[in-house]
């Protein structure tokens, strides 16, 4: 499996910025997830959304602020960061799993290249 993150970018606070993720390879996973990791501090989960019925789950941090989708047809797995806050400045990472629901980085085994987001207060 091959993942390709983009759309990261310099955002003022309260704005909106969407990371998409192209899936390539084998075919498309059990979980896709968005993790991020701000320098200094290990990588957080998210938000992760069940390929076969596009079923989501959020950290409470971006809960109702942030919105995770899969689109099938194109093999992409989005996430819409809308009501950004400096605290949500990190690198953005997507990920793949195939198996049960997990949200810790270490069961996932296929990741992207991160995409920085930043946003300014």
């Amino acid at each position: 499996v091959q993942l390709q993150a983009s759309g990261g970018g310099l955002v003022q606070a309260g704005g909106s910025l969407r990371l998409s993720c192209d899936v390539s390879g084998r075919t498309v996973s059990s979980f896709m997830g968005w993790f991020r990791q701000a320098p200094g501090k290990e990588r957080e989960f998210v938000a992760i959304v069940r390929w076969y019925d596009n079923s989501a789950y959020y950290a409470d941090s971006v809960k109702g602020r942030f919105t995770i989708s899969r689109d099938n047809a194109k093999n992409t797995v989005y996430l819409q960061m809308d009501s950004l806050k400096p605290e949500d400045t990190a690198v953005y990472y997507c990920a793949a799993r195939y198996g049960l629901y997990q949200d810790r980085p270490k069961y996932y085994a296929y990741w992207g290249q991160g995409t920085q987001v930043t946003v300014s207060s």
